[in-house]
């Protein structure tokens, strides 16, 4: 397993990774109306362009098949960190946060932040994250629960 920035030749499979991984996994925790809404088919390249627009992004790799992947956004923001459906619990998101939390470090953040979602929130508390509060939040018409989660790494 190798943790690699993204490319822009990345696109695609992350695209596929994200439908894939939001439609099989976090449909555990969200109803449908909120996965059709969150990973819609089919899926919308526009939107995904201008989401990974600032966001240093790392793909992590088996194989040479994109894994996993998951990004630093501005001021230690944690973002679009999800793992193929067939690779959880094998490490994969703990390698590709760590290499976020190396970035974020390096680039003198002194605190990491997330919306972690109802499915992600476990993996962020056994990062050192703390919840700071519940909320509902608003996307494509439809709402959602998740957890604003920060962690201190000064």
């Amino acid at each position: 397993m190798t943790v690699r920035p993204y490319i822009p030749s990345d696109l695609e499979p992350v695209i596929g990774l994200f439908t894939e991984t939001v439609r099989r996994i976090n449909s555990r925790d969200y109803s449908p109306e909120q996965i059709a809404a969150w990973a819609p088919l089919p899926p919308d390249h526009a939107y995904w362009r201008k989401c990974l627009e600032g966001v240093a992004l790392w793909v992590a790799e088996s194989d040479r098949q994109i894994v996993g992947f998951g990004g630093l956004g501005a001021e230690g923001h944690v973002d679009l960190l999800y793992i193929d459906h067939r690779f959880q619990r094998r490490g994969v998101a703990r390698l590709i946060y760590q290499q976020v939390e190396i970035e974020a470090r390096r680039n003198g953040a002194r605190r990491l932040f997330t919306e972690a979602s109802i499915t992600a929130r476990p993996f962020f508390e056994r990062m050192g994250f703390k919840i700071l509060h519940e909320q509902t939040v608003e996307f494509r018409g439809v709402d959602f629960k998740n957890f604003a989660m920060e962690k201190v790494i000064s």
